[in-house]
């Protein structure tokens, strides 16, 4: 309830990411590996099973084919480096799930040896599950085939 803090951490994403916080708290966990304590630890394998645990679940659905819709980590943003989603496409291909990526910051054809195709319209043909961070409104038509996890929809 506090105002300085609000709801909007409450939503939460696919884990943490970022190029800052994973490194740093794998950094501190380095640093301190003589001291007694399990916070940081915790905190680092909480994230990874986050995102393994968001991967099989995905997969329990058993799609032939995944979409990720954009590898942003917030709105209005074009900065993908060390994104949670990433590391959920690395552990999806590994089960053998193909992965198309729509990514408008990105320009290549391929990411992590999948299909970037950046053609909306053609990017929703295909999937039968499509990987959001975030609700978007580009999405709508297509919302039944949508796993995200804004929780709140309030990250448009």
């Amino acid at each position: 309830m506090d105002p300085r803090i609000g709801t909007h951490y409450n939503n939460s994403s696919f884990g943490y990411d970022g190029y800052c916080l994973p490194k740093d708290t794998k950094q501190l966990l380095a640093n301190y590996s003589a001291v007694p304590q399990n916070f940081i630890y915790a905190k680092v394998e909480a994230n990874t099973m986050r995102k393994e645990l968001i991967a099989d679940e995905i997969l329990k659905l058993k799609p032939k084919v995944i979409c990720v819709y954009r590898l942003i980590m917030k709105a209005s943003s074009d900065d993908f480096r060390a994104s949670s989603i990433q590391d959920i496409i690395k552990r999806i291909k590994a089960k053998g799930t193909p992965v198309i990526v729509n990514e408008s910051a990105l320009k290549d054809v391929e990411f992590y040896s999948s299909k970037v195709v950046n053609d909306l319209d053609a990017f929703k043909r295909d999937p039968d599950v499509i990987i959001a961070n975030r609700t978007t409104d580009a999405l709508a038509d297509v919302a039944e085939k949508v796993y995200p996890f804004d929780l709140f929809g309030s990250d448009l």
